[in-house]
């Protein structure tokens, strides 16, 4: 019996930190964890030459405390242009945080992994 309590209570602490929004400026502080972050696209730019997609989360560049990254590959995934589409929405993301230039960012492959609100 106490095994399954255990087990119960390890399930809801688990249940309630994953499932847990932050905001754009609180993702710097969690590098390397996969978590939701919820916030405002401020724009974004596509970038023909390498076919790369950015959007600016929280803020618009340069002050955006996330970005969102869209490698080339990825991009044909999207229905619409993801920094015309999401631009002034308020959406969001599922993903590792990851360190780039010293600013946080989370890199989506798939249009599911971004969620309008």
């Amino acid at each position: 019996m106490k095994k399954i309590f255990l087990l119960a209570v390890c399930t809801v602490i688990i249940s309630v930190s994953y499932a847990q929004k932050l905001t754009p400026d609180e993702a710097a502080k969690r590098i390397g964890d996969t978590v939701t972050v919820c916030g405002k696209i401020y724009g974004g730019k596509f970038f023909d030459k390498n076919k790369l997609t950015l959007l600016n989360m929280g803020a618009a560049y340069p002050k955006s405390p996330l970005t969102i990254v869209i490698y080339g590959e990825n991009r044909d995934k999207f229905k619409n242009a993801p920094e015309v589409f999401y631009s002034n929405k308020n959406v969001c993301i599922k993903g590792l945080v990851q360190e780039f230039k010293g600013k946080p960012q989370i890199i989506i492959k798939k249009e599911n992994e971004i969620i309008t609100e």
